[in-house]
């Protein structure tokens, strides 16, 4: 992960982009507690009133909110990371930089496939897919060649495991065009104006097919105006010189808005105050991009860093527990359904869910992912510039 004013030494340090590993970490945990939440309604287990509603609401209906603030949080960070490796987004590499993003995201799609195909083949309950909808080879075509959002939006919700595999599907075609639309305007300052189209266009198509979901919500024009938003943000934190006192403002205000999207507009209410127009995902990307401004010039990073240590870790494994949880929870809830099970017995099994997804995140980043990595950074550090960035960052994200 990167900063684009902070120094290398700085980068390094215990610090790093704490705030940024920090809005990782609580947005990769909404997913899977939305998730393992769904699992217990769609079982029609009594959990519908235990929590106060606003709560609830936050803790187990803010799924899609996490999503879009990965988007916005990606689109920041890829963004930064081209500034400081190639020193202006005009001069990119393309080549380059599509390595980076296939050594990041092949590996563990590549794995995740692998397993959901072996337990399809097995007829596990849960991992089949229904033919009515898509066969595996289908599937498993949508996720190499990044439609999964399309196939699910044209065809229903394909199984759980499968379904988390439509974000990665639009973050990655908004890659494969990123580098060209750079060197294509060249100037950065150019490269706004397509990005402000991304931002007027994402709440327009929420609109439009508010009645046609997911592809509403998974629609690529419905959620790239997220990353474009990261993007001028990174642009703004590396190019702007502007004061720590509005640095510091920017920091508490987009805090602010994106608490009250969270807590202020349910996101299954699609024709409602802001959701109407499809201006609450608008506002939750402007907050993040608010908070992500600051925090990459390295205000509020040494205080988001006290006490957060485990979550700042959560926030470095997102990727493999994103992709990997809903293994975790759809088999904890297979073993859990075989008996009769309430109460007190369902809240461990929320928590059980979530360790072992957040377990199964690290185990994987530990001894696959991780490795691989290091092996790559090896191969790529001669191809860098002296100065430039380190591989190991840009690969970490």
């Amino acid at each position: 992960m990167k900063t684009s004013l902070l120094s290398n030494e700085e980068y390094s340090s215990q610090y790093r982009l704490a705030g940024v590993d920090v809005l990782r970490g609580l947005s990769v945990l909404l997913v899977v507690l939305h998730h393992i939440h769904l699992r217990f309604k769609m079982n029609k287990y009594p959990v519908n009133d235990v929590l106060p509603e606003t709560i609830n609401q936050v803790l187990f209906w803010s799924g899609t909110y996490a999503v879009i603030t990965f988007f916005v949080i990606s689109g920041f960070l890829i963004t930064s990371l081209s500034i400081r490796r190639w020193e202006a987004l005009g001069s990119m590499h393309v080549g380059r930089f599509y390595g980076m993003r296939m050594a990041r995201i092949l590996p563990c799609l590549l794995l995740i496939l692998l397993v959901l195909s072996v337990l399809h083949f097995l007829e596990v309950q849960g991992f089949v897919m229904n033919p009515e909808k898509a066969s595996l080879g289908r599937g498993l075509v949508a996720a190499l060649t990044f439609h999964m959002n399309w196939l699910e939006g044209q065809r229903g919700w394909l199984p759980g495991a499968w379904d988390v595999l439509w974000s990665l599907s639009v973050e990655e075609v908004f890659y494969l065009l990123f580098p060209l639309a750079c060197l294509l305007f060249a100037s950065e300052k150019r490269l706004l104006w397509p990005a402000l189209v991304l931002i007027v266009l994402g709440p327009i198509n929420r609109t439009i097919y508010a009645d046609q979901q997911p592809w509403g919500s998974y629609a690529y024009l419905s959620c790239m105006d997220g990353m474009a938003f990261g993007c001028i943000a990174a642009v703004i934190s590396a190019r702007a010189n502007v004061s720590e006192r509005i640095l510091r403002t920017s920091l508490i205000t987009g805090a602010v808005i994106a608490v009250l999207v969270l807590t202020l507009c349910n996101e299954n209410e699609r024709h409602a105050g802001l959701a109407r127009y499809g201006l609450n995902v608008t506002a939750l990307e402007l907050g993040v991009a608010l908070m992500l401004v600051p925090l990459g010039k390295g205000i509020g990073n040494r205080a988001m860093a006290h006490g957060t240590a485990w979550l700042r870790a959560i926030g470095r494994w997102s990727y493999e527990i994103y992709l990997f949880h809903m293994l975790a929870i759809l088999g904890l809830m297979a073993w859990f359904k075989q008996g009769e099970r309430s109460g007190f017995a369902i809240v461990w099994m929320y928590i059980g869910m979530l360790l072992v997804s957040i377990g199964l995140g690290w185990l994987i980043s530990r001894f696959f992912s991780e490795p691989l990595n290091r092996r790559l950074r090896e191969i790529g550090k001669a191809a860098d510039r002296p100065g430039s960035a380190s591989v190991k960052a840009g690969l970490a994200d």
